[in-house]
């Protein structure tokens, strides 16, 4: 049986890669900083399917921390076979608006604890010959929108180089591009979104599914939704300062509630 890590699985598209992952028969190891949530969340997936789940509290934010979910992944006597990065959280205020403490958390848990626990499971994998690293980022990584297009641009850059150099070891590695989708995200960042049309939203479920289904297949880059698939392939095509322009005009119509 395998064992998939999943971070940020206490809720949105992190719960929903649990909950199908545990219908599919994984095993889990779940991490976030909620341990409440955690429980339950193992409770139920274990009681519905099971597998065995294993409850791995951490703020990714913190260095410490996230050594203990590198070295659950770098354990050689209970592999990991599946690591999915997709703890993350949305900034409130514009770059020069915001607290740097919060743009530094911001950072720390979308851009080091990435890089962190790929170093380790990406090694791990490597010496096993398999596995497969999904690493959540965003249709943000393709535009110029403040920090969070820019730690998501990590992500996905990251996780392409990645892929070149773990190709004929037996790893694969996905980065997940989705675009707006119906989790807490967006109310916890306090982001004023109900003037957006629904065509443009995604279900958190359908989205681990094409995932999923994008990483076995190999693919490097997945993004979910034809709708999204458009604009993804639209805004690589455009001019730069078109793109910026756009993103621009999207922020101010979208501004965060304060």
């Amino acid at each position: 049986m395998s064992t998939a890590l999943v971070t940020g699985a206490s809720a949105g598209i992190g719960r929903a890669f649990a909950e199908r992952l545990a219908r599919e028969g994984s095993d889990l190891v779940v991490v976030a900083r909620d341990r409440a949530r955690l429980d339950r969340l193992a409770r139920d997936l274990h009681a519905a399917h099971g597998v065995d789940v294993e409850v791995l509290v951490a703020d990714l934010s913190d260095r410490a921390a996230t050594q203990e979910v590198c070295a659950r992944l770098a354990d050689p006597t209970r592999p990991v076979d599946l690591l999915v990065n997709n703890a993350g959280l949305g900034l409130r205020k514009a770059f020069l608006d915001n607290d740097i403490a919060a743009e530094e958390a911001a950072l720390d848990v979308m851009v080091r604890a990435v890089m962190l626990t790929c170093h380790a499971a990406g090694r791990a994998m490597r010496e096993r010959g398999r596995g497969t690293i999904l690493n959540v980022s965003s249709v943000a990584s393709f535009i110029a929108n403040g920090t969070y297009s820019a730690d998501k641009a990590f992500v996905t850059v990251f996780s392409e180089g990645l892929a070149s150099e773990l190709a004929g070891t037996g790893v694969t590695v996905t980065a997940l591009c989705p675009g707006f989708t119906r989790t807490e995200f967006h109310q916890r960042a306090r982001m004023e979104v109900s003037a957006l049309p629904g065509l443009l939203w995604l279900d958190a479920d359908v989205v681990a599914q094409q995932a999923l289904a994008d990483a076995a297949a190999g693919k490097v880059i997945s993004v979910p939704g034809a709708q999204w698939k458009v604009v993804a392939t639209g805004v690589r095509l455009l001019p730069r300062p078109l793109v910026r322009g756009g993103a621009l005009r999207a922020l101010d119509r979208f501004r965060r509630r304060s």
